[in-house]
């Protein structure tokens, strides 16, 4: 894991600092150069995304397409699909 200087949408991140450290979520709206928005389509779902300060993010350096490609044509985007994701790949840790 290294540290994040910037995000892409549908990235998968590590959370450091907070409540929510020690979580993978991803990365659905991008604020601001200080801020992203983050779910994990569990206790974050994709209705209600955590506001995050990217200094207290680490990135995993895997971009989900299919959910990038989602947020960018503004689809809907279902908590499942985060979920499955995320199952996945912290599977192959």
């Amino acid at each position: 894991m290294k540290t994040v200087k910037s995000l892409e949408l549908g990235e998968i991140v590590f959370s450091t600092a907070g409540r929510d450290s020690g979580r993978f979520y991803i990365v659905v709206e991008i604020i601001d150069e200080n801020y992203v928005s983050i779910a994990d389509g569990d206790l974050r779902r994709i209705e209600s995304p955590k506001k995050k300060k990217i200094k207290h993010l680490k990135t995993e350096g895997i971009i989900i397409e299919k959910i990038k490609e989602k947020i960018e044509l503004e689809k809907k985007i279902f908590d499942a699909e985060i979920k499955s994701a995320l199952r996945s790949f912290n599977g192959s840790i």
